[in-house]
């Protein structure tokens, strides 16, 4: 049973069964962007570059590593990213995710507290001329979706428009368990790194 979440919605990850969360993945699905020709007859394609990112923070909300398409692993090899993919769906939405990073919690540094994904738009396209991209945050593999805990749709969602980069969601450790908060907001950043600081500063 999917938990779709509203924005700013914090849930505690544990199954149905009382089972604890270990493996998570963030995945990012959006397409190219469709250009109208002369009397909006001919039709070309724009490749649209949108980066998914993971940067890792302490307790004392200093940050320890970023994963991202420069940086496909962390050194605990408990996050992967899949790779960084250029253009977006070019021919329509094939429904399936064009990055994917995943997350094993039981392999995560024990000093880690935060994990924040953030969503930054590589060539600066707004986000409100993307056809469509969605997010989905699920417990499950690359190619496989057990439960669903947040989705944003950022394409045709009014509030993202002028931006090009957002804090997806942020996973915490309260208690000793990880818990997630679905933050879905977009930012004022154009870098990866400005999304980053933002972060650090408003959203730990």
């Amino acid at each position: 049973m999917a938990i779709n979440l509203q924005k700013g919605q914090r849930i505690n990850l544990e199954k149905s069964n009382g089972a604890k969360l270990q493996n998570i993945c963030v995945g990012i699905n959006w397409g190219a962007i469709e250009k109208k020709g002369l009397f909006g007859l001919s039709k070309s394609k724009e490749a649209v570059d949108l980066d998914g990112s993971c940067a890792l923070f302490s307790e004392q909300k200093q940050l320890q590593e970023v994963v991202y398409f420069g940086n496909l692993r962390s050194k605990d090899n408990s996050i992967r990213h899949s790779g960084d993919d250029l253009t977006g769906d070019m021919n329509g939405n094939d429904g399936l995710d064009n990055e994917v990073i995943t997350v094993d919690f039981s392999r995560l540094d024990p000093t880690t507290n935060y994990v924040a994904f953030v969503l930054n738009s590589f060539r600066g396209h707004d986000f409100g001329t993307i056809p469509f991209a969605s997010i989905r945050i699920y417990e499950g593999t690359p190619s496989r979706v057990n439960e669903v805990f947040a989705t944003y749709d950022i394409a045709s969602g009014a509030g993202f428009a002028g931006h090009v980069s957002m804090v997806m969601g942020v996973f915490y450790k309260k208690n000793g368990e990880w818990k997630f908060n679905a933050i879905g907001e977009p930012t004022r950043d154009k870098k990866l790194q400005e999304t980053v600081n933002t972060v650090a500063q408003n959203y730990l």
